[in-house]
């Protein structure tokens, strides 16, 4: 079936993209750039030029290629930055503006199913139910907040279309092959460099998947299952004062220093303090059942190996 894959250039897109090749689908991929045209087109896809904010350019480029399915994955993370709102700010947009006009084009193009991509780190902090149920933290302050507030308003144009499947996948923390949690990435370069501290009693629980594991579920929602929202996540909720410490000796890195809620804030931002030391863990036993989600890296600690030991 005609696929339209929107960023799919991306650390998730590319392999997901050749996974659809190798399944038969008809896949159009669309990038910012055309110096990514060859790559698509090594792969066995169809490149277009799209930029996702301009709506008569998103829906010419998608109506023309009449998808029965379109995979959201557009965002703007690469590259690091001191401000975490700044570095926010046009993904937000995408998810905001973008998500608005690509599910137009989907009903202009007569598309039955849209796939998009959301977070699973985004949950209020507090006791309660770690499933796609929990309440989610909108009131976040600063940057935490806006984030989320734009995930829940993509997830809601995604979900709510009128003659559309809507499914929102809640990508964990992505480690592997192109990711900040990778070889050259940003954040295993700050671990190897003793840079990343363990906020307060480092109980936040990050949500990790491999980033192959999280192609391979999308292939399956792209070919199956039920509409709605899924937390897309490994088995084994990771708290930072866990994970931190077992990456830097796989890296041979010095221990990370310990620092306070009130010295992360002030020295990082309020994300820190949140995904350090207040994040709930995320269940991932909805994708299992309903979209048969089992991931080949069940655990952080084997894929962190794998990758790294």
């Amino acid at each position: 079936m005609r696929v339209f894959v929107a960023g799919g250039t991306g650390v998730i897109g590319r392999p997901l993209v050749e996974a659809l090749v190798d399944r038969g689908h008809a896949v159009t991929v669309s990038s910012r750039r055309r110096d990514s045209f060859r790559f698509v087109e090594g792969l066995g896809a169809q490149p277009v030029l799209m930029h996702g904010l301009d709506e008569a350019d998103v829906v010419r480029v998608i109506v023309d290629a009449q998808p029965r399915v379109i995979v959201n994955l557009m965002t703007a993370l690469s590259g690091p930055s001191r401000d975490y709102g700044t570095w926010l700010a046009l993904t937000n947009r995408l998810r905001r503006e973008g998500t608005k006009v690509l599910m137009k084009a989907a009903q202009a193009a007569g598309t039955s199913r849209v796939v998009a991509q959301s977070a699973s780190f985004m949950t209020r902090p507090g006791a309660g139910p770690t499933d796609e149920s929990a309440p989610l933290y909108v009131d976040g302050p600063g940057p935490l907040g806006s984030h989320v507030r734009a995930n829940v308003e993509a997830e809601d144009l995604v979900l709510n279309t009128p003659g559309i499947e809507g499914v929102g996948l809640r990508y964990g923390f992505l480690y592997g092959e192109g990711t900040a949690i990778g070889p050259g990435g940003d954040l295993a370069t700050a671990v190897k460099a003793g840079e990343l501290p363990i906020v307060g009693d480092g109980a936040g629980r990050y949500p990790f998947v491999h980033v192959r594991d999280a192609a391979a579920v999308t292939l399956q929602a792209v070919e199956g299952g039920g509409p709605g929202v899924y937390n897309i996540v490994d088995d084994e909720p990771a708290p930072q004062a866990e994970w931190l410490p077992y990456l830097a000796r796989i890296l041979q890195a010095p221990a990370p220093r310990r620092v306070s809620e009130e010295e992360a804030e002030a020295q990082i931002g309020v994300q820190a303090v949140y995904y350090g030391n207040r994040l709930p863990a995320a269940s991932n036993a909805k994708a299992k059942t309903e979209l048969g989600f089992a991931p080949t890296y069940p655990s952080w600690r084997d894929g962190f190996e794998e990758l790294f030991g």
